[in-house]
């Protein structure tokens, strides 16, 4: 097996093992409706054409998988280019099925897999936090029951 085939491999297990644990901690919180705050590290030769795929076709597979994303924002963090976005849920059980959907999405499979294959690398880290509102929030939402 080639090394390239290997560290692919080794990711994908490692990311496998990482994402029961995820939904784990993301199922201790209970709220509605939640937030969902994504930061996504981008490397710098690939920020152009992160922004246009994730414009023209991400955000749309995505509303077509009913996320409603709030805002999004381009940062500078500590010499890393990030892409950072909201999303709204109506709860986390909801969150975690349309996530599975989006992901499992033939479209949005085959667009990575030709866009990595013309630019590379898009994304080298992801940051998720799942969004309980406090009690006494300012922007008015109501609390949990």
């Amino acid at each position: 097996m080639e090394q390239g085939t290997l560290a692919v491999a080794g990711l994908l297990a490692a990311g496998l093992a990482i994402l029961p644990a995820a939904q784990a901690r993301q199922a201790e919180l209970s709220c509605a409706p939640v937030h969902q705050i994504r930061i996504y590290e981008v490397p710098a030769e690939n920020e152009a054409v992160f922004h246009a795929r994730f414009r023209d076709h991400a955000a749309r597979i995505m509303a077509a998988h009913d996320f409603d994303i709030v805002e999004t924002w381009a940062s500078r963090f500590e010499g890393r280019v990030e892409f950072v976005y909201l999303l709204r849920w109506p709860d986390i059980e909801t969150m975690q099925a349309r996530w599975a959907d989006f992901m499992a999405d033939e479209e949005w499979s085959a667009i990575k897999a030709e866009t990595g294959a013309r630019h590379g690398t898009f994304v080298t880290g992801i940051q998720d936090r799942t969004l309980c509102p406090a009690g006494w929030s300012p922007g008015g939402i109501p609390e949990p029951d």
